[in-house]
């Protein structure tokens, strides 16, 4: 096959804004008011209800979101944080920028989210504070289990819901499970403010204490600059969250048709040697990507089968990281491969494919073309 030119790149990701999404920007640029106006609000109001809480804030990215809500629930040095080994770093960094020490917890095969087996293992040996729940990819962790766990314990549940806005266990909302959770607007995810991210929780006093940390300390409350602590500054800004409330406007047709691809991928998948994502309930799930398992025989070639496909003109990247086998962490604590036996398999096998509302059949039909002639 002929690589493709630069233009004809089958994109692992492909944000969705329109026309009038761009208008509605121009006009908040055109305003002079960047900051500290009323779209920030309205975007909070508007996710509220898609979180199933009663708060939401709106911060610079979901990296801040993890990090203010640690902070926020006293979390520092001397204390341990629960998280999946497997996701992106920023899930173990917050827990390491706010002092604390991440205890990482291998990962169901399945789901690629969080063991509660594991967890409830890792629970009895660890005076563990916190447990960060993260939803890979856009499907849910296993939050009965994992609450249960948690409550025995007496340890509190933050949700990295980071790819999962929408996604739903048992009719209840990601972001609804937690004490509090963390999601990201990220170009990657079905709804997108170029970076930015939000915290919700049904607790007041987490939802006014982020408050006054994204914004230099300030009180949120008060009639006149007050501030209470110090702060950082976090903020969305007006463009932004014009964009994304525009984005929830369209929110479901967008996830609709990142499912619709993800379907199709399974259908053309279903002969071929690699295992498709899998869901604790699979009707819910978002699809911030599509990540496939190559099968063993071919983990060993995955950097070439990613370097070839990219050379012919298809976005593949891995599925995500090894948190415990990246450098600082394995020289922080010693990890080593054998320490989570299902993340070290997972992430050697793991490849996303391009995925996002705007792909077409007949992308989706050269991508696993491709896929299929390096197996």
């Amino acid at each position: 096959m002929v690589p493709r030119p630069d233009a004809n790149v089958i994109r692992i990701a492909s944000p969705d804004i329109t026309d009038d999404e761009l208008e509605a920007v121009n006009r908040v640029l055109r305003s002079g008011q960047l900051v500290q106006g009323p779209h920030v609000a309205e975007f909070e109001r508007r996710l509220a209800p898609m979180t199933g809480t009663a708060y939401v804030v709106a911060v610079s990215n979901c990296t801040a979101a993890l990090h203010l809500t640690l902070v926020a629930l006293g979390i520092g040095p001397g204390d341990e944080v629960a998280v999946s080994s497997y996701s992106w770093p920023a899930s173990a960094n917050a827990i390491s920028l706010a002092g604390a020490k991440p205890v990482f917890v291998d990962i169901d095969p399945q789901t690629l989210n969080i063991d509660a087996d594991a967890l409830s293992a890792v629970l009895s040996r660890h005076n563990v504070k916190a447990v960060m729940a993260v939803h890979a990819f856009g499907g849910m962790a296993d939050m009965v289990r994992v609450n249960e766990i948690a409550e025995r314990a007496g340890v509190l549940v933050v949700e990295d819901a980071a790819c999962a806005l929408g996604a739903s266990l048992r009719g209840r909302s990601a972001g609804a499970w937690g004490i509090a959770s963390c999601f990201s607007f990220h170009p990657r995810k079905a709804v997108t403010t170029g970076e930015g991210g939000a915290i919700s929780t049904d607790d007041a006093r987490i939802a006014r204490c982020v408050r006054a940390l994204r914004n230099h300390g300030q009180d949120p409350d008060a009639s006149t600059p007050d501030f209470i602590m110090p702060g950082y500054n976090l903020r969305l800004t007006e463009f932004q969250a014009v964009l994304g409330t525009g984005q929830l406007n369209r929110w479901s047709g967008i996830i609709a048709a990142r499912r619709r691809a993800a379907q199709r991928y399974d259908d053309l998948l279903a002969s071929v040697a690699v295992s498709v994502p899998r869901a604790l309930e699979p009707a819910s799930h978002t699809y911030q990507s599509y990540v496939v398992l190559l099968p063993e025989e071919a983990a060993s070639r995955r950097g070439a089968i990613v370097s070839d496909m990219r050379d012919h003109g298809i976005e593949v990247t891995i599925g995500t990281y090894h948190i415990p086998l990246t450098t600082f962490y394995r020289r922080q604590y010693g990890y080593r491969v054998g320490h989570f036996p299902v993340a070290d398999n997972v992430a050697a096998r793991a490849l996303a494919l391009p995925l996002h509302s705007k792909l077409q059949p007949d992308e989706q039909d050269e991508v696993v073309h491709e896929l299929v002639r390096h197996l």
